[in-house]
């Protein structure tokens, strides 16, 4: 744990021209007095880290000292792709090795591009959960993205609408869809590869034995696919409606956008009134009522008869209401 420690810490220091003992400990989460005995045991080992006394002083290293120390390990390399999405770096239990990824690459650059990492932070931010809902890991997604990282199979347990469900997976790889994990695996016995939310499974037990990775797995293509299937079976329904100029505009904003759209690159000519009649497919009926609502006098429910009776009493209790 020390050696690791003390190894960040040069590394800090090799890409900074100095550093006060409050910012390496805030840096590396210890004391300031761990810090003083850290710079000490440095120097004693041959690592020139001098302290420079006062006010604004700081420890720092002297005579253009560089440590060869700055290879990546495995964990910390594939970390390194990930440090776009600090987020999901944390979740997943692997802050530390991006945190450790990036000294190695800012001590490995040159001192003109040693900002570059600091000027992309402040200029770029993936935020990927949606906005009015709080989100939390879920409490199994750690050990299933060591899984994933070793090809490990294993054994997990998740809900199923009312019951528990016990299977042996292979998990390929996770999904971060508007701040809510996926696991996307195959299952050995049948050789298909299925989707779970990872905040429904209940057990998760990895064991020792990998399994072999088909090559020609494509994790955002299989995703784009199951995510394109999932929304189409959604939509059991269909509603027609007649929509004004402003009401063409607003439906994809309204309803399913890829449904809105398709049904609307089929229109025929306005009628008299300038509103055309389109017919596009919903989730269900009491989804497909609160969606149109809000297009208020710009849609008009025609089909089917229960939708269309339910909208024209909202309106009148609405009438009645503003009166």
């Amino acid at each position: 744990m020390r050696a690791a420690r003390l190894i960040k810490m040069v590394l800090l220091l090799q890409a900074r021209p100095s550093m006060t003992a409050a910012e390496l400990a805030a840096e590396l989460e210890v004391s300031e007095r761990t810090i003083t005995r850290d710079a000490q045991a440095l120097s004693e080992a041959g690592v020139p880290v001098y302290a420079d006394r006062g006010r604004a002083g700081g420890y720092r290293l002297i005579g253009g000292y560089r440590t060869r120390l700055t290879g990546l390990g495995r964990s910390e390399a594939e970390a390194l792709f990930l440090s776009g999405v600090p987020g999901a770096l944390r979740e997943m239990g692997l802050e530390d090795a991006a945190s450790a990824a990036r000294l190695k690459v800012s001590a490995a650059l040159t001192p003109s591009l040693r900002d570059a990492s600091q000027n992309a932070s402040q200029r770029f931010h993936l935020d990927a959960p949606g906005w009015f809902r709080e989100t939390s890991a879920p409490g199994l997604l750690p050990p299933l993205a060591d899984a994933v990282w070793d090809d490990r199979r294993v054994t997990a347990r998740y809900r199923r609408q009312d019951a528990e469900v016990e299977r042996e997976l292979e998990p390929y790889g996770l999904v971060l869809k508007a701040g809510v994990w996926y696991l996307c695996a195959r299952v050995p016995d049948t050789g298909s590869f299925r989707v779970y939310r990872i905040d429904r499974f209940t057990a998760v037990d990895p064991g020792e034995e990998r399994f072999a990775r088909d090559e020609e797995f494509d994790l955002p293509g299989f995703w784009e696919e199951r995510a394109a299937q999932f929304a189409r079976a959604l939509l059991r329904s269909e509603v027609v409606v007649r929509l004004s100029a402003a009401g063409v505009r607003r439906l994809p904003h309204a309803t399913d956008s890829v449904s809105a759209r398709e049904a609307l690159a089929d229109v025929g000519e306005p009628d008299e009134q300038g509103r055309v009649t389109v017919t596009f497919a919903v989730e269900n009926e009491d989804v497909a009522y609160t969606q149109l609502l809000s297009l208020g006098p710009e849609a008009e429910v025609l089909s089917p008869a229960s939708l269309r009776a339910r909208c024209a009493e909202a309106a009148h209790e609405m009438s009645a209401r503003y009166r």
